[in-house]
């Protein structure tokens, strides 16, 4: 009886462990099918994936200004945001909640406003500023004071000063090479060089802290009609590159690219690109048209490939988790009724 009873006992552990077991499994493969599910519903492509975007700052003002217009973003020396705003001002924002925390105008040497498109904090906390009007890149102080002015190639003046085209010169400000290259892109190619094929600018730190002009790079575009509105470097040397559009009546074509200028052709001296054998144009991947993201729910107030789309003007890489770098952008309203201030964030793998 003992033995009948030892055995019974036994038998019956083994086959709650099993049910324990297989339980344990299920539950484990549940949790697992859940999170690719989340990941699934995320994903724009392989690389890419929309974690969430924020409406909140859309048609506000902070101390007298209006929280729009933003061009440009740039993570500050204590971990808050600096959001360049086109109509010459820039705002501090919490980089989680995104709220305005301080708000400074920006002039030029004779107080008048500049057309400010690309932004970086350096590593002294001031910050270097595009303006499209000239175009320009000068160095500010936290508070708007005007600290320096960089020298810019003639060629890429807009024209009759040089060859480039009013509101279509510096976008995008990045820092590479930990911080002793600055780089700055043009939005569309110069008269005389191929449509598409954009120049990126590139100045070498002074050993007193100034920037004097270095190499050059060409970009091509997918397509003519689309310029680059954002750069952002990565700690190898390569580049986080927006490319955007608008077609009336069918809304904004934005996309994004891993490019790589390590191999590019000096074409400082080349005066006209235009196809020409020997030039070597910067590398690229694309990451993912923003249009294949999920929508999470936005809406757009005009006619838009897929409701989530705006404006996107401005990029910034606010740091890495899990083997992805978290990438944030924002759109430009332009103070329209029908664009939106949105903010994306997303999580960007590279190989």
């Amino acid at each position: 009886m003992r033995l009948r009873t030892v055995l019974a006992t036994v038998t019956a552990g083994l086959a709650a462990a099993t049910c324990l077991s297989a339980a344990g499994s299920a539950n484990a493969v549940a949790t697992r099918t859940d999170a690719a599910d989340t990941a699934s519903a995320h994903a724009c492509s392989s690389s890419v994936s929309l974690d969430s975007f924020s409406d909140a700052l859309d048609k506000t003002t902070f101390g007298g200004y209006f929280v729009g217009n933003l061009s440009a973003l740039a993570v500050d020396k204590d971990g808050s945001l600096a959001a360049l705003a086109d109509r010459s001002y820039l705002f501090d924002l919490d980089a989680r909640t995104l709220a305005p925390k301080k708000v400074v105008g920006l002039a030029d040497e004779n107080g008048a406003a500049l057309d400010s498109e690309g932004l970086v904090v350096d590593r002294d906390g001031t910050r270097l500023i595009t303006s499209e009007t000239e175009p320009s890149v000068r160095r500010y102080s936290a508070d708007g004071r005007i600290l320096d002015r960089l020298p810019v190639p003639s060629s890429l003046l807009v024209s009759p000063a040089g060859r480039a085209t009013t509101n279509q010169t510096f976008e995008g400000l990045t820092l590479l090479n930990g911080g002793r290259t600055l780089l700055a892109s043009m939005e569309y190619a110069l008269s005389g060089d191929t449509a598409g094929i954009v120049r990126f600018q590139t100045w070498t730190r002074t050993e007193d802290d100034h920037f004097k002009p270095s190499a050059q790079y060409a970009y091509r575009t997918d397509d003519p009609i689309l310029g680059v509105p954002e750069v952002q470097a990565l700690p190898d040397g390569r580049l986080l590159v927006l490319e955007r559009g608008f077609t009336s009546g069918v809304g904004n074509t934005v996309r994004l690219y891993l490019a790589d200028p390590h191999r590019a052709t000096d074409t400082s001296r080349i005066e006209n690109l235009t196809g020409q054998a020997g030039v070597r144009l910067i590398r690229k991947t694309l990451l993912t048209d923003i249009a294949t993201c999920p929508t999470l729910g936005a809406t757009a107030k005009q006619p838009q490939p897929n409701p989530l789309l705006d404006n996107i003007e401005g990029m910034a890489v606010t740091g890495r988790a899990k083997g992805a770098y978290q990438v944030l952008l924002v759109s430009d309203d332009n103070q329209n009724a029908v664009q939106t201030t949105r903010f994306y964030r997303l999580s960007v793998r590279v190989r």
